[in-house]
């Protein structure tokens, strides 16, 4: 009975082992997580802050010495006059001091916008570069699918293409109509047209082509005569 009860209190081999760390979690409780750093941001709104305060302060400094100042103005040379002065001199000196503060912190503030900006134009910067390394190897890939003889072969097959194209063009243009008319004809119709440009014109309004004035024949005198007769008969009453 006695061996039964000592091999109970014993631990047993097979039960699971508490890692140190996790015994002096049990013990001492867990430790709270580290707050994050503040950022240069951070900072110079928390300075921001305590420079608007100061401005509020030296403000009612400013009001409360104006309001000294008045006093006096309208007080006679005394020790009452003495009081008022002596306090006013200690508002002014607490302004000062307040003005002081305030320009220290209003640089400080200052300083931790440029180390922000500084920082922020080095991490852009930084951007770029890589930004800048993707677009070239990205270049440097489309370049390897391109083969410039090909493409000066492509160019010099579209230059003759072209050339091809602007012979069929000149081919369908000739003109069949002039190919008899002769050079010294034409001098000769010019020179008419020079010395009389009437008979030019009067074919233009007539509407008739030079190729349809035919010179006078019988069969026009025998027209001219056929005329006149139809010219001669009465003609019908109407019923």
């Amino acid at each position: 009975a006695a061996c039964s009860a000592l091999s109970a209190a014993a631990p047993s081999s097979h039960s699971p082992r508490i890692a140190p760390h996790a015994m002096a979690s049990r013990l001492f409780g867990k430790a709270t997580p580290k707050a994050p750093a503040p950022t240069t941001a951070d900072i110079s709104q928390k300075l921001g802050a305590s420079a608007d305060g100061i401005d509020g302060k030296i403000q009612k400094l400013e009001t409360e010495l104006a309001r000294y100042t008045s006093q006096m103005k309208n007080m006679k040379d005394g020790p009452a006059k003495k009081q008022v002065q002596k306090r006013a001199m200690q508002i002014l000196k607490q302004k000062k001091m307040y003005e002081a503060q305030r320009d220290r912190t209003q640089q400080q503030q200052f300083n931790m916008d440029q180390i922000g900006f500084t920082k922020d134009t080095l991490v852009d910067t930084k951007d770029t570069v890589n930004a800048m390394k993707a677009g070239l190897k990205d270049m440097k890939k489309e370049f390897k699918k391109m083969d410039l003889g090909k493409i000066e072969d492509l160019q010099d097959d579209m230059a003759d293409m072209m050339e091809q194209a602007e012979e069929i063009q000149s081919t369908l243009g000739r003109s069949y109509a002039q190919d008899d008319v002769d050079d010294a004809d034409l001098e000769a119709e010019l020179a008419a047209m020079e010395d009389d440009p009437s008979l030019f014109f009067q074919a233009e309004e007539s509407g008739e082509a030079d190729y349809l004035s035919l010179p006078s024949t019988g069969t026009g005198e025998a027209s001219a005569t056929t005329a006149t007769k139809e010219e001669a008969l009465p003609s019908a009453q109407p019923a």
